[in-house]
């Protein structure tokens, strides 16, 4: 026989901590992929112009700021939240700040290693660590179809 050393609302609270944890950690990572492409946008030259300058990398990079923005909204409301639960609903922000941090790092990596062309898959460049690294936190404490259909359910309920 075991001895029990918690109960369903601990459990809840410890994986609510661990879920707005790891999506602090995923913003990290959407952030630092977003950098790592705009350093090298600016330094890696092609056709006498570096290709930072060129349109269609200027839309991939801009929509990685969205997302690494909008992922630091909601990871920094979840940290609110869990400090003051009188501040707002902690399910529901930490189910927005794990879904947004888990697309950006994701979107983010994806895009790093687009950005360095062939390069982005070496071992030379730092893109494939963060791809690795996303990819093995996103499941951590819930996968994203578990934190959406609990904040979808939350958000129905709330009317």
């Amino acid at each position: 026989q075991g001895r029990q050393i918690g109960d369903a609302h601990a459990a809840a609270a410890l994986r609510r901590g661990g879920a707005a944890l790891v999506a602090a950690q995923l913003l990290g990572l959407a952030e630092a992929s977003t950098d790592l492409s705009v350093a090298f946008a600016r330094e890696r030259v092609q056709f006498d112009r570096p290709i930072g300058t060129f349109q269609a990398l200027k839309h991939l990079m801009a929509d990685m700021l969205v997302r690494t923005e909008v992922a630091r909204s909601a990871v920094y409301a979840a940290g609110v939240t869990l400090d003051d639960p009188e501040v707002g609903d902690a399910d529901r922000a930490v189910a927005a700040a794990k879904v947004t941090a888990t697309e950006a790092a994701l979107g983010n990596a994806k895009t790093c290693i687009q950005v360095h062309g062939g390069m982005g898959y070496t071992w030379e460049v730092d893109a494939h660590l963060f791809f690795k690294r996303a990819y093995a936190l996103a499941p951590e404490f819930g996968s994203v179809d578990d934190w959406s259909e609990l904040l979808a359910d939350l958000l129905d309920a709330a009317g």
